[in-house]
């Protein structure tokens, strides 16, 4: 394994990051796919075994059950200063709006609830999961830096969000003497490649890392024409992200799987090791051991100029789909991608 700083934050991170969505109790998710303790315990087990030190989980992902498994796991298998752990907080619900919670306290009930789920003291990276129009910018920046100065959490991170918003938010930030944001999270692969127009500058400028999810594009940049698992057979937010453009995509996978044959190694090997020449570290997300094995042996595969070049050949633009096809004023009135009337907050 390889390792590198994130962004600007005092973190050494491995190259690949263990996403652990397919983690928790499906009766508690969206997703009948997602693993039950012992079997999560296991791939943890292997992702640390193999260098993996960086985990990304959110409060949204079934219920909390996905932070409660990652977090026993770790206390168990890895002592808390040798990992780096990531988890996610939603945007207010309508009830907390209409309550009258303000974005401050939201903030405040979401980390200490994280931090029960999750059996730690402190988070390491505290991601913004999506845009929240509901609520003004600064009461977040505010919130987030109150339980960054509180000791709970050391870095501050974003995901689902646009270029300006991103640079909008660090400025006030940095305005107001508040903690910024050191990394994105968003929908990045060789499939998808839209952050390349003004996200990926950003962060190149601002040393801000990019940490991007569905490296794998929900499995299709691993999987070869006729290969299926559950997962891409019942990921109904993955067909609908990639369905519309499955025809166009396959150019480009038939080419993934053209070079891996030729290098002997993964169609994962082959893609995540062009996304890991764009990015810090991509989130892989694991249902199986062998998935973290790949992910691993990436690291070390280096492409080819030629090579790079052939896989990105095919690109066409895409359509913002998912949870940023959602990220907009009228849309945000609208039903989250993840269900944000089942966070289990701590009242």
């Amino acid at each position: 394994m390889q390792y590198t700083k994130l962004g600007n934050a005092d973190l050494k991170v491995s190259r690949i990051c263990m996403g652990c969505m397919g983690f928790g109790d499906a009766k508690n998710g969206q997703h009948s796919w997602t693993l039950d303790e012992a079997h999560s315990r296991e791939i943890i087990q292997r992702g640390l075994e193999l260098g993996v030190n960086f985990f990304d989980t959110a409060i949204g992902y079934q219920s909390g059950t996905s932070e409660q498994y990652l977090g026993r796991a770790l206390r168990d298998f890895a002592r808390r200063e040798d990992v780096v752990v990531a988890t996610k907080f939603l945007p207010r619900t309508q009830e907390e709006i209409t309550a009258g919670i303000s974005g401050q306290r939201h903030i405040e009930q979401m980390v200490n609830t994280s931090l029960k789920n999750l059996g730690m003291d402190y988070i390491d990276l505290y991601i913004y999961h999506m845009w929240d129009y509901e609520t003004p910018l600064y009461d977040i920046l505010d919130g987030l830096n109150r339980v960054v100065q509180a000791g709970k959490v050391r870095y501050i991170g974003i995901s689902n969000c646009f270029a300006y918003q991103l640079a909008k938010a660090n400025a006030l930030a940095e305005k107001e003497g508040f903690a910024k944001f050191v990394s994105i999270q968003g929908h990045y692969n060789l499939i998808f490649r839209e952050e390349e127009r003004e996200m990926a500058k950003l962060c190149a400028e601002d040393n801000i890392a990019m940490t991007p999810y569905s490296s794998l594009a929900g499995g299709r940049l691993s999987k070869r024409p006729g290969e299926t698992s559950k997962r891409l057979e019942e990921d109904s937010y993955a067909r609908f992200k990639y369905d519309a453009t499955a025809q166009q995509d396959q150019v480009i996978i038939d080419r993934v799987a053209e070079l891996a044959d030729k290098r002997g190694v993964s169609m994962t090997e082959v893609s995540l090791a062009w996304l890991l020449t764009k990015v810090t570290a991509p989130v892989v997300g694991a249902t199986k051991l062998h998935h973290m094995e790949g992910a691993a042996k990436a690291v070390d595969l280096k492409l080819t100029a030629a090579e790079a070049a052939y896989l990105e050949e095919p690109y066409v633009p895409h359509k913002l789909v998912g949870v940023m096809a959602q990220n907009t004023p009228a849309a945000a009135k609208e039903q989250h991608v993840w269900s944000t009337g089942n966070q289990n907050i701590e009242k």
